[in-house]
């Protein structure tokens, strides 16, 4: 499976380091012509307000929607989960408005208030070893969206079909289950097409 990292901004190396130790093939996404060629995408995490920036800029929001209209997986880490969400709260204008969640952004405070855990997570057989870095924090989700993973009764993993978002960063441990979680919906999203 081919996964990409779109490469604006954030975590990229770190996402292509986890996706190729759970046995995929990782690309850096700089141009949209890309896309064509990929059976996955991760949205990495950064700063969700200047990724949407970019996304706009070279002309990334249509093409990603058009991705997962073709129902092609994408899988949003922190800054990525909020590019994902339909919804932000104390904002007017989400970015693809592909997940039918709403999100806080910065929910879990700042910087100095970062932390890891052990979490279990739906559909893994171990819990992933997750760090949260001004994580933000799914606040309410649709019924078709599944929740796979809650922090503190908070909702911090989910799944709506062929779309995954996690308010930490697996990307950032030696723990690439979810990274494995990902190219499995990535095979099974491929066979479907086939």
């Amino acid at each position: 499976m081919k996964i990409g990292v779109l490469a604006l901004q954030g975590a990229v190396a770190e996402h292509i380091r986890s996706i190729e130790a759970a046995g995929g093939e990782a690309v850096a996404v700089k141009r949209v012509e890309q896309l064509d060629e990929l059976d996955g995408l991760i949205i990495p995490g950064g700063e969700s307000t200047t990724i949407g920036k970019l996304m706009r800029k070279y002309d990334f929001l249509d093409a990603i929607r058009q991705f997962s209209a073709d129902g092609k997986p994408i899988f949003g880490t922190c800054a990525g989960l909020i590019v994902l969400a339909k919804r932000i709260e104390g904002q007017e204008e989400a970015h693809l408005e592909l997940m039918d969640m709403t999100v806080a952004r910065n929910a879990f405070g700042r910087q100095r208030e970062s932390f890891e855990t052990d979490l279990p997570v739906k559909g893994i057989d171990e819990p992933v070893r997750a760090v949260f870095i001004r994580a933000p924090l799914i606040k309410e989700v649709a019924p078709e969206v599944d929740v796979l993973s809650t922090y503190n009764g908070e909702i911090v993993t989910a799944r709506q079909g062929h779309l995954l978002a996690s308010s930490y960063h697996p990307e950032l441990t030696d723990d690439y289950a979810l990274h494995a979680y990902f190219l499995r919906m990535a095979k099974e999203a491929a066979s479907v097409k086939r």
